[in-house]
């Protein structure tokens, strides 16, 4: 005669088993999938093609797209970082191209590349930033500011994601194009 415990767990193992081969058993598929299929996980999957950089840490490029004015945990810190990224990869082209380059030169060239208005912007909307960063009802997703942060903010989230930001000034000298101040089509 058998305990209530060892029927218990029989039954237990038997149907755990029964599950285990029917789960086994389905063509692949039809199996459950727990990707993420909303739009904004959609549109990050698109951006990441597009830089042609993948994130080990989705959750870096979520806040990256993501506006003070949407939640606290925002792009901000990381724009301010990615600023950074892309004033030493750019500092570092033109003094690799011309060690006496002028600091006024220098300057300038950090200014044009770094101005919202037109070489900033212009990147962000040619990547559709403006249609992928989270933005409260009231907030204009494609203000220049706005877009120019979450361009920003990516190479900040890259730097962090590999762990080295010559590594995301690549992908923005890659992105951007090798004309200072002027972005490329992609």
């Amino acid at each position: 005669m058998q305990s209530p415990r060892i029927r218990t767990f029989t039954v237990f193992a038997i149907l755990f088993i029964a599950i285990l081969h029917n789960v086994q058993a389905q063509p692949t598929s039809s199996k459950l999938n727990f990707k993420s299929l909303s739009p904004f996980a959609s549109a990050l999957e698109t951006l990441q093609k597009q830089l042609k950089y993948n994130f080990k840490s989705i959750g870096l490029l979520r806040r990256a797209m993501t506006h003070a004015s949407f939640s606290e945990e925002n792009n901000k810190a990381f724009s301010i970082f990615g600023a950074s990224v892309i004033e030493t990869c750019v500092s570092f082209q033109l003094l690799s191209k011309d060690i006496d380059v002028s600091s006024k030169e220098l300057n300038r060239r950090l200014s044009q590349i770094s101005n919202v208005e037109s070489s900033c912007a212009v990147d962000a909307l040619r990547l559709g930033l403006h249609k992928v960063v989270r933005v409260s009802p009231k907030t204009n997703s494609s203000a220049p500011a706005v877009v120019c942060g979450a361009f920003r903010a990516i190479f900040g989230a890259i730097a962090i994601d590999i762990g080295n930001s010559d590594a995301a000034g690549n992908v923005f000298w890659n992105l951007h194009g090798g004309d200072l101040g002027v972005a490329v089509a992609l």
